[in-house]
């Protein structure tokens, strides 16, 4: 019987800091013949939940969307936040007016996650984009449970996206061609995943915020396949993950600077 993995090897480990080492470096220059901002074409049939859309990439991926014209759903945990926004928007845009609206979501509960989903399922409308965007990267902190039990990192960024997007399937099949985005880190490369111990909890491996963010990118990764193969074709489903490469967000703030640089926060885009 062959021996299980227990962990990367020092060749994988190499190979997958040279991966996040070359996006940090080079992302810039590869990206430079795009247009900034890259303006989206119009796309007033699309219906889309956007999670974690007061922050960062949600927050911009759902301004642009609104005013390309497709009806957003900002699906966040703070919607008093969102609604702010939606009215700093409006003032400032030109256009007709932004088909934009707030639902409640907490990843770190799964009973909100059953909560959105069988409240956004009930209206019986079609899905077309579905964009799990939230997640979090608690730099430095010890380790952290939600209620459900589960590692904060595993919870929010891999088991409460994959629990909405199965969820939410009858929709999306509704709305097909449809698309479920999941959006990744290139991070990916240096984890691994137990899966007879995803709290890392066993003693196996030593905790850190790092092996948790991972770890939870990966299990991201290898799920997004797995749904992939496993839906029919005629569904007409498809699941996708995407590196959004080095963006200016808080996230990206705590992993660039040593910590001693900068105050401990918990960075966190799951808003």
């Amino acid at each position: 019987m062959a021996k299980k993995k227990q962990g990367l090897g020092w060749m994988e480990w190499l190979r997958g800091w040279m991966y996040v080492i070359h996006e940090m470096l080079f992302q810039r220059i590869m990206a430079s013949h795009l247009q900034n901002p890259l303006a989206l074409p119009p796309v007033n049939d699309l219906t889309c939940i956007v999670t974690g859309a007061t922050s960062g990439i949600g927050r911009e991926m759902a301004r642009q969307l609104a005013e390309a014209g497709a009806h957003v759903v900002m699906a966040v945990r703070n919607p008093k936040a969102a609604h702010e926004l939606i009215n700093r928007w409006s003032e400032s845009w030109h256009g007709l007016p932004l088909n934009i609206e707030v639902m409640e979501l907490d990843l770190l509960s799964l009973d909100s996650v059953v909560t959105f989903a069988n409240a956004w399922n009930a209206r019986l409308g079609p899905l077309n984009v579905l964009i799990n965007n939230a997640g979090i990267f608690s730099i430095g902190e010890p380790q952290k449970f939600s209620k459900d039990g589960y590692e904060e990192h595993m919870q929010v960024n891999h088991l409460a996206p994959a629990l909405l997007s199965v969820l939410l399937l009858p929709s999306l099949i509704r709305g097909s061609p449809s698309r479920i985005i999941n959006v990744n880190s290139v991070m990916h490369y240096v984890g691994f995943v137990d899966t007879e111990d995803m709290n890392a909890v066993s003693g196996k491996r030593k905790y850190s915020s790092l092996l948790g963010y991972t770890s939870s990118k990966l299990a991201q990764v290898m799920f997004s396949s797995v749904l992939h193969k496993r839906l029919p074709i005629e569904a007409g489903v498809n699941v996708v993950c995407v590196s959004p490469g080095i963006v200016h967000t808080n996230v990206v703030l705590g992993v660039l600077f040593s910590q001693p640089l900068i105050p401990r926060f918990r960075s966190t885009v799951n808003c």
